[in-house]
């Protein structure tokens, strides 16, 4: 077997030659993909205050959501472990699934730098504290669309508050047309051994306004050029469901969604955003707005330097 069908499964290699993904390029960069973490991404994981998780609810529906804690809560024990001392936000309220054997996805980005790097995984231990991951896959990611940021984070921050939505509302409405980066979680069909199989985590970023909800209430938001390694996008393709987990970091609140998505590839519609190469449209099935989803404001202190040529709705 290729390497790249070791780590990439159907849905992603589907997408993969559908964008004319070169064969050559596919199999390069799958070597990338790692089944340990290097030395450099065990350091980059411990220096942070936050991670962003994407894991499972009872009923299998994927959410995107952050753990928080003291630098140092992160802590990288070997190449193939990750010890998260902290418990995702909302954890309890949606039903996370965080038990031994549960799949996770993980992206660590330092706001202040731009850094980004992901790991897919499963959950080998849990304690009072947190959980323990168990590497699958690891990779770095490029620092493409990311605003550098000054955390604000007091010591003691007040805890979450969250409020169900039946449908959005005008607070809601206000930070998504505010929002400027999101987090979203997808899921491969299957939940196997195959380290291929399990949850992604990642990250988008664009203008205020790369993210519109539309009038029958689903969100679409642009597919900018990446990696190629169309994770999240194969994950639709093999799935459907994702969660998004969208920041407001003038407080610290944040928007938590659960949903189907699919992916809009007509030229027409892709054409008249500016440097979109597809759209991807998310109908909500479960919406909670969340006051203190982060421990504090995270103010702008430079925006990615190729924003500009990117387009809002």
């Amino acid at each position: 077997m290729s390497r790249a069908n070791h780590v990439f499964h159907a849905g992603e290699l589907i997408l993969q030659r559908r964008a004319g993904v070169a064969e050559s390029y596919r199999e390069r960069v799958a070597h990338a993909i790692r089944p340990e973490m290097p030395q450099q991404h065990r350091d980059f994981f411990e220096s942070l205050p936050v991670l962003f998780l994407g894991l499972l609810d009872a009923r299998g529906q994927v959410w995107a959501t952050p753990a928080v804690g003291e630098v140092g809560f992160l802590r990288a024990r070997d190449p193939r472990r990750l010890a998260v001392g902290a418990r995702p936000v909302l954890g309890d309220t949606l039903w996370l699934d965080v038990r031994p054997g549960a799949k996770v996805g993980v992206v660590g980005m330092e706001l202040s730098s731009r850094r980004r790097n992901r790991m897919n995984g499963t959950i080998r231990a849990v304690n009072s504290e947190g959980f323990e991951i168990a590497v699958d896959l690891s990779f770095g990611n490029c620092p493409q669309y990311i605003q550098t940021r000054d955390l604000l984070w007091p010591a003691n921050p007040p805890a979450p508050v969250a409020t169900a939505l039946p449908d959005w509302d005008a607070r809601s409405r206000a930070l998504v047309a505010q929002a400027d980066t999101f987090f979203i979680a997808s899921r491969a069909a299957e939940m196997s051994d195959d380290p291929a199989d399990g949850i992604d985590a990642s990250h988008r970023g664009g203008r205020p306004g790369f993210l519109t909800i539309n009038a029958d209430g689903s969100l679409s938001f642009p597919d900018f050029s990446g990696n190629r390694f169309f994770n999240t996008l194969g994950n639709i393709e093999a799935d459907g469901r994702v969660g998004l987990f969208i920041p407001d970091f003038s407080s610290g609140a944040g928007i938590f969604l659960t949903g189907l998505a699919t992916v809009d590839w007509t030229p027409d519609r892709v054409a008249r955003f500016q440097g979109a190469e597809r759209i991807v449209d998310v109908q909500p099935e479960e919406i909670w707005y969340c006051d203190h989803a982060l421990p504090g404001p995270a103010p702008l202190a430079s925006s990615w330097p190729m924003l500009a040529e990117t387009g809002v709705w």
